[in-house]
């Protein structure tokens, strides 16, 4: 039967469906691989019409056990090339998974080779790709000498590249070396990784991926460490970096367009004892989401804030340690405010996103322009609203309250680790404590959390006696009566996390706040003052989240230390 028909009988497709997919198929395509990139009918469940009609296996990878002995001796290049996985021996048989039951040449050629009978079993091309990912690591199949056979890049550069004619330039330009260094970049934009980590060990090349925060190692073979010299120039080639140099440290950039999307990568490499590392940010602008209440911000909160960003002038700050949202709600609420009656004008050391309809500058401090230049510089140019990347010095501190006292709204970032101690370190910084008082409208203290993945996690009953001191269990037993923790599935790369959300600590400058900023108080002082007028803490914004179902206790305790401030009741002094 043809394959298009064996879908019509099985409901999968409609009569106009089959047609409109015989009508784009090409290239000898067949009628269900068009169906499939059509998004007419999933590959799973053509997988299992062609399964039952062939009279096949159809499995599930993600719950089947691999018994990694039989990949010795097994044909590696076939894996690669045809999307084949052996996965086991059963009475004197290997079983090998295929995501396409019609190509049998590369199964009769395993068989041959490993003069064994081979039975298929079908499994999706992703879940294939993943063992093979997973087994043989990234880039596996450019180690083998094996090259993309794909009719179009899938990582493509947007800007031109320069090489000086030298050896080692000549070699990270080798087809198999580009090839490998794209896999890199793909694997870890696709895992949702906010940096990759390419770093040199005695035992050679590591390679680490951030994702939701947390570095996870990524199994590579251990014959790519051959290939670190040409990878660390290839990328160095890319990003316009000396490759020549290999004794000072480097910064660079990369511009990309990865299965259509733009992604932007800042690099960096220090020289260490075992070579040089890399670090890698990727900003992905596809997936970027800028606005306030995708952050994780509930309507109470939302509400506050809204009402501070559309202040005529003064100052909010934003506190956090590195990789903690800063950015991207200071980035959330320009937009929220943009409109064409408004001039905003931001300095950023770097600029991360562009944003339309905002005149951003980028801080070169090695030719003078730094934030407290460009701030100065700013203010003749008529804005209403100013963003300063990070107050780092006094003068920065100084322009940015001299900026708010001349009737401008100044949003800013601040290294604190909560909303209160914002206050004392900018006295610390030099600023007159009355000058502080008189200008910072809130100051806004933040982490990011791991969201729990909704296809798999699963609830639970906690005992008390297991959670912390602080975990609001009034709260819980009048709630939800149940938490969830993370259990891992395919959607999640078995991780169990799928995203971040933030969580919050709002500090209005209400007059007991302003009035202890003016009289120079410690931060323990201005907190209680906080918490009396009903400020909730990082732990408290954590635990409220943990709640909803949408993290787990151990994400809180991972990003938040104790409130150990003792409350007392709100309105009273």
């Amino acid at each position: 039967m043809d394959v298009g028909e064996i879908l019509r009988k099985h409901d999968l497709l409609s009569e106009d469906q089959l047609a409109q997919a015989r009508q784009a198929q090409t290239n000898g395509q067949r009628a269900d691989q068009i169906a499939v990139s059509m998004g007419l009918v999933t590959e799973e469940a053509t997988l299992r019409a062609l399964a039952e009609e062939m009279g096949l296996e159809y499995v599930d990878l993600t719950e089947t056990e691999i018994d990694l002995s039989v990949l010795s001796g097994f044909p590696q290049r076939l894996i690669h090339r045809h999307t084949i996985f052996p996965l086991r021996r059963d009475n004197g048989s290997l079983t090998v998974a295929t995501c396409d039951p019609f190509e049998l040449y590369p199964l009769d050629e395993a068989s041959a080779a490993l003069h064994i009978p081979i039975t298929p079993v079908l499994a999706g091309r992703g879940e294939i790709s993943k063992l093979i990912k997973t087994h043989l690591g990234v880039g596996s199949e450019t180690v083998e000498g094996l090259l993309a056979q794909a009719d179009e890049q899938e990582v493509e550069l947007l800007e031109s590249i320069e090489t000086d004619g030298s050896e080692l330039s000549e070699m990270a330009q080798e087809a198999s070396v580009v090839r490998l260094v794209n896999e890199i970049l793909l694997e870890a934009i696709e895992s949702r990784a906010s940096d990759v980590h390419i770093e040199s060990q005695p035992s050679g090349m590591r390679i680490r991926y951030r994702i939701d925060g947390i570095l996870h190692s990524q199994p590579v073979p251990p014959e790519i460490t051959r290939f670190q010299a040409a990878i660390i120039s290839r990328l160095k080639i890319m990003s316009r970096l000396n490759i020549a140099e290999k004794r000072l440290p480097q910064d660079g950039r990369i511009k990309l367009k990865v299965s259509g999307r733009e992604v932007d990568v800042r690099m960096s490499v220090i020289p260490m004892i075992h070579g040089e590392g890399i670090v890698m940010r990727l900003l992905d602008k596809g997936r970027m989401q800028l606005s306030l209440k995708a952050v994780g911000m509930d309507e109470a909160l939302y509400t506050q804030f809204q009402e501070l960003i559309h202040l005529p002038h003064g100052i909010i700050l934003v506190t956090g340690p590195t990789g903690s949202g800063k950015t991207t709600t200071l980035y959330s609420s320009l937009l929220e405010i943009n409109r064409p009656g408004i001039k905003i004008i931001t300095t950023e050391d770097p600029v991360e996103y562009q944003l339309e309809g905002i005149n951003q500058i980028q801080v070169h401090s090695k030719i003078g322009l730094t934030f407290a230049h460009s701030l100065r510089s700013i203010l003749r140019h008529d804005p209403d609203v100013v963003l300063v990347g990070e107050i780092r010095d006094l003068e920065t501190a100084e322009n940015a309250i001299q900026a708010s006292l001349t009737g401008h709204l100044v949003f800013s970032t601040l290294h604190t680790n909560d909303a209160a101690s914002a206050y004392t370190r900018l006295v610390d910084m030099g600023v007159e404590p009355f000058l502080v008082a008189s200008t910072v409208e809130a100051v806004m203290a933040q982490r990011l959390v791991r969201t729990l993945c909704p296809s798999c996690k699963a609830s639970y009953q906690p005992k008390r006696a297991d959670l912390p001191d602080d975990f609001p269990w009034e709260d819980f037993e009048q709630g939800p009566g149940e938490l969830f923790q993370p259990v891992g599935c395919r959607e999640c790369r078995q991780l169990g996390y799928q995203g971040r959300i933030g969580i919050f600590e709002l500090l209005l400058t209400n007059e007991e706040v302003r009035q202890h900023a003016h009289d120079g108080s410690s931060s323990w002082t201005i907190k209680e003052a906080g918490l009396a007028n009903g400020m909730r803490t990082l732990r408290d914004d954590g635990w409220l989240k943990v709640l909803d179902g949408r993290t787990t206790v151990d994400e809180v305790l991972r990003v938040t230390k104790g409130d150990i401030v003792v409350r007392r009741p709100a309105g009273k002094a």
